[in-house]
């Protein structure tokens, strides 16, 4: 759940039901149950990490304090100190007024919906009634404090044991976030001259004009100090959006065909398949099947971009917006990781990231948001899809147009991507212009 801070659903009194949800859901048999807890450094994260933790040890569950981590480090430690789940407090990429709680199932894997749903029905019936332990099996509160050393270990062991970043120059923007410690340590460590940025954080300052949503900082600083790289990470630390050293910015599909294409080279891309969302460029399925690979698509999010890798048993795979998943060293989006795998790349082929980048032409692509009073299916609106025929029948083939709702706000998505930008604009504001007659 996520949404404004002493809001519903981001009252401490939800939180506490939630951990009383989560407690009961996972504990099983009359052993001990453990949960990992770690959050961002937003102040609000004080209110959710002792709700949580006071209704997961009322029902018997110890609960794991990791304080501020990046959500990919709580995965890896849910699996790692073999907990039975594990909890994560961030609103990712929001500002700090917002807030929001997450889970992680054993393997360190987001929930799967009907899981959800169960806990949520549970904490949304006032009428439910708690199945309290005995005084003497509730749950303890611990404080671990080498969890960031366990985490950065495990960061360090994808990257070669014989190649370091020596010589290397990366500006590095934590966006005041989760990642403000742990990822300037491994990446000097590994011997990077790390120019660092926006890891000072307040409490209140976390993603506030920084980060991944705020790339030309990092831009302007990496023309500044002459650096390789600019690397920007969001609240959360899950995603990463790269600068390359002449300063222009680089998307998540540019960066999954960089590492696909390294792995399809070594042989290491199973079935040779790269897995990523409805949202990526149709230039980055045209890239795969030019290089002997192929793309599948999911629904947005990461979730279900995790879910699809493993049941197609695919090793790479992530979204446009910069969270990447590398199956063989994690199970969520990590920017740091996706980070180390493109420095590995630049450093084995011996190239600056911008001539890496130029392996995708991306095709122009148009977004467009319409406030609609409804959200009736698109497919039941004959005017909207004889538009949409049309758009597609103009592009022969070499473009699309994908159009949904958005889950939060009453907005509907136009997106259309092709190789002519006047064309694709064009397209783009004929189908919007239908949706609003009948829509708005």
């Amino acid at each position: 759940m996520r949404g404004r801070v002493n809001q519903f659903p981001m009252q401490p009194d939800t939180a506490l039901r939630l951990g009383l949800a989560a407690g009961s859901y996972f504990r099983t048999g009359n052993r001990r149950h453990r949960v990992v807890i770690g959050k961002d450094t937003r102040l609000s994260g004080y209110i959710y990490e002792n709700a949580l933790t006071a209704g997961l040890c009322a029902t018997g569950i110890d609960v794991f304090l990791v304080g501020p981590l990046p959500t990919p480090a709580i995965a890896f430690l849910t699996a790692n100190m073999r907990a039975d789940f594990g909890i994560v407090i961030s609103a990712s990429h929001n500002p700090s007024h917002d807030n929001g709680i997450k889970f992680f199932d054993a393997q360190g894997f987001k929930l799967q919906d009907r899981v959800e749903d169960i806990i949520s029905d549970m904490v949304i019936d006032s009428s439910w009634e708690w199945d309290y332990p005995a005084p003497d099996k509730v749950g303890r509160a611990f404080k671990i404090d080498d969890a960031p050393g366990r985490y950065i270990v495990s960061i360090k062991n994808s990257f070669p044991s014989n190649l370091t970043l020596d010589g290397l120059r990366v500006v590095l923007d934590c966006a005041n976030g989760a990642n403000y410690k742990v990822a300037p340590m491994a990446l000097k460590e590994l011997g990077a001259d790390v120019v660092v940025m926006n890891a000072e954080p307040t409490g209140l300052n976390i993603n506030y004009q920084c980060g991944s949503l705020f790339p030309e900082a990092v831009a302007d600083k990496v023309r500044e100090t002459r650096a390789d790289i600019g690397l920007a990470l969001d609240g959360d630390a899950d995603r990463l959006i790269v600068v390359d050293e002449c300063g222009e910015t680089l998307d998540g599909d540019q960066l999954m065909a960089i590492c696909a294409l390294d792995l399809l080279e070594k042989s290491a891309l199973p079935n040779s398949l790269l897995v990523s969302t409805v949202m990526s460029n149709m230039a980055l399925e045209v890239f795969m099947r030019e290089h002997g690979g192929r793309l599948i698509r999911t629904q947005v999010g990461d979730r279900y971009v995790a879910e699809a890798m493993r049941e197609h048993g695919a090793a790479l795979g992530g979204e446009q917006s910069g969270h990447l998943i590398f199956m063989d060293y994690g199970t969520t989006g990590d920017g740091l990781l996706a980070a180390l795998q493109l420095l590995r790349i630049m450093r084995e082929k011996n190239k600056p990231i911008s001539e890496l980048a130029k392996l995708l032409r991306l095709f122009p692509q148009t977004l467009i948001n319409i406030s609609v009073k409804n959200k009736r299916p698109f497919e039941e609106i004959p005017e909207i899809l004889a538009v949409k025929d049309a758009a597609e029948s103009e592009l022969h083939g070499r473009g699309r147009v994908l159009l949904r709702y958005s889950g939060t706000e009453p907005l509907a998505r136009i997106m259309v991507e092709g190789e002519d930008d006047m064309q694709v604009e064009r397209l783009a504001l004929m189908i919007a212009e239908t949706i609003k007659h009948v829509l708005g």
